[in-house]
């Protein structure tokens, strides 16, 4: 009776125990859906109404006060704000941002109020999107949990030999009872679940939305990451890299002459020249300014005639000056003319991101044996980037459907692919885990893709397979803890020397050992604290202070 009262207890507790865990495990996830916004201030006739979150519309302006949740996507109206957007992107340092700044729903103000106009409603903004994430990231099982369900059922049956055999041998029915009261499949059903969830949950927290349990699996087998090369291993916007002067000026001055003459332009080329002249002071307003398509930009500039574009719609001879050294393949060159004469050029280029060969070396770390890029860009461009930052593979020249094509025809896999733009949804649908950087890149790829990485920080592919390989090695962990425990007290429990009673509670102890060592997928592991450590240094530091009345 006693030893009855004992099992019963032990289920109830089982339950309480598994409850107790999932909801640790999941913390993070949870957090996410229950900060979702639900009100908004909008403000009217300097009115201030506070509305549900769903009637916000697109162009209403709206007061966020101090430590509230930015409601919907928007646009800074105030002169500068500090937000907290740890919550959507796992930054744990306050990010400052200025007027015409774009805000993420379900960011935090800071400590003053701040007047935003909304750029979305509340269905299509970002933390709705997130929700509908976290909450597919929930509902899923992963095939290693459904493996460990199908090891549960031989276990039993193993138990029930063991059981027989010893009331066989003993003569005794007791010896049936203490063994299977010892033998309960707890480890291997409730152990692999909570590893998961706590997996994903640490992968939210890290700013890393994981929508299928499955996919922590594929992770840690990863044996290849294929990267898009703009916007993913470059920073996807073009900049000046230098500047050549021919016939006596200076760099300013022929900065401030391309830049003068492309100040109305709206080729990407143009605006990168214009960005980079304004750093170094204004730029004075063309008297007058004509685009010649496929050609270039024709201007007076203080009286002079000014054409910037190519090298022969802005003079048709250089008259022997010395044009510099040539530029490296895979750079884009805009040549300068004053009145017909060739007096400089600009070099320009898609930047690599300053961490990405560091980031390649610790995927290498990690234990993948192959990086490989795929690009829609000239092969001189690819081989340029390849070059500077390690990769291994270098395949340039595609289409959308030739990376589909290569992500399938990699002999290592499984394979991690890494893109952002809308050209990247196909093959991130066909890869084996496909990783969106930055969530607030195309949509398309956001939901092609398994894993969604929120801040666009090129460092968390490294800690994504970390967390992946640490989440499986705990789990199968916990599983042999628990198998190798319960077949220990099934052998002493067919010996006669342990009573049903002491039995029950022993396999209570085996239960909340494999679960509190499930939860450890929770905490990072050494090699990804310092992963972590070294991207947080690399930050700037935003001081914020507080108001004291």
């Amino acid at each position: 009776m006693p030893a009855t009262l004992v099992v019963c207890l032990m289920l109830t507790g089982g339950e309480a125990l598994e409850d107790y865990a999932e909801a640790r495990a999941g913390s993070e996830l949870t957090s996410l859906l229950e900060g979702a916004p639900t009100v908004a201030y909008r403000m009217e006739s300097g009115d201030v109404t506070p509305i549900p979150v769903e009637d916000v519309e697109i162009g209403d302006r709206l007061l966020v006060r101090p430590h509230d949740t930015i409601p919907v996507d928007c646009r800074l109206s105030s002169a500068t704000a500090v937000i907290d957007e740890s919550s959507l992107t796992g930054e744990s340092l306050p990010v400052e941002h200025v007027e015409g700044d774009s805000l993420l729903s379900g960011s935090l103000n800071g400590n003053a109020a701040i007047e935003v106009v909304a750029t979305a409603d509340a269905s299509a903004s970002q933390y709705q999107r997130i929700i509908e994430l976290v909450q597919e990231a929930q509902d899923s099982k992963a095939p290693f949990v459904r493996l460990a369900d199908r090891v549960a059922v031989p276990f039993t049956l193993i138990a029930l030999v063991i059981a027989g055999a010893a009331w066989m041998i003993a003569g005794d029915p007791m010896r049936f009872a203490q063994v299977l009261v010892v033998a309960t499949p707890c480890p291997l059903i409730i152990a692999a679940p909570v590893a998961f969830m706590a997996g994903m949950s640490r992968a939210a927290r890290g700013g890393m939305i994981v929508k299928n349990a499955g996919t922590i699996e594929q992770v840690s087998k990863v044996r290849t990451v294929a990267f898009d090369k703009t916007g993913t291993l470059t920073r996807g916007v073009l900049e000046v890299s230098a500047v050549h002067c021919f016939a006596g000026h200076t760099e300013q001055e022929m900065l401030r002459l391309a830049a003068s003459a492309e100040l109305h332009s709206s080729h990407p080329l143009g605006e990168a020249i214009v960005a980079t002249a304004r750093r170094d002071g204004d730029v004075p307003v063309p008297s007058s300014a004509q685009e010649v398509p496929a050609q270039g930009v024709s201007a007076v500039v203080g009286g002079a005639h000014v054409r910037v574009g190519k090298r022969a719609f802005v003079a048709d001879d250089s008259g022997g000056v010395d044009t510099g050294p040539e530029p490296d393949a895979g750079y884009t060159v805009i040549w300068i003319g004053i009145d017909g004469i060739l007096v400089g050029r600009v070099d320009l280029s898609d930047p690599i991101r300053p961490e990405t060969r560091a980031t390649l070396t610790a995927v290498h770390q990690a234990g993948v044996p192959t990086t490989a890029m795929l690009t829609g860009d000239a092969e001189d461009t690819a081989n340029r980037v390849a070059a500077a930052i390690g990769i291994d593979d270098v395949r340039a020249g595609l289409l959308p459907e030739d990376k589909v094509n290569a992500v399938s025809t990699m002999p290592n896999r499984p394979v991690m692919m890494v893109g952002d733009g809308v050209n990247d949804a196909p093959v991130l649908a066909v890869a084996d885990v496909g990783v969106a950087m930055g969530a607030r890149g195309s949509t398309a790829a956001v939901e092609s893709a398994d894993v969604v990485i929120m801040l666009d920080d090129f460092a968390r592919i490294p800690r994504l397979l970390l967390l992946g390989q640490r989440t499986m090695k705990i789990a199968w962990q916990a599983i042999l803890i628990g198998v190798i425990f319960s077949v220990v007290l099934m052998l002493i429990g067919a010996t006669g020397v342990m009573p049903a009673f002491v039995g029950a509670w022993m396999q209570e102890l085996v239960d909340l050992a494999c679960i509190l060592w499930a939860l450890l997928a929770a905490r990072p592991s050494r090699q990804e604290k310092e992963l972590i450590a070294m991207s947080q240094a690399e930050r700037p530091r935003v001081e914020v202070g507080v108001a004291i009345s």
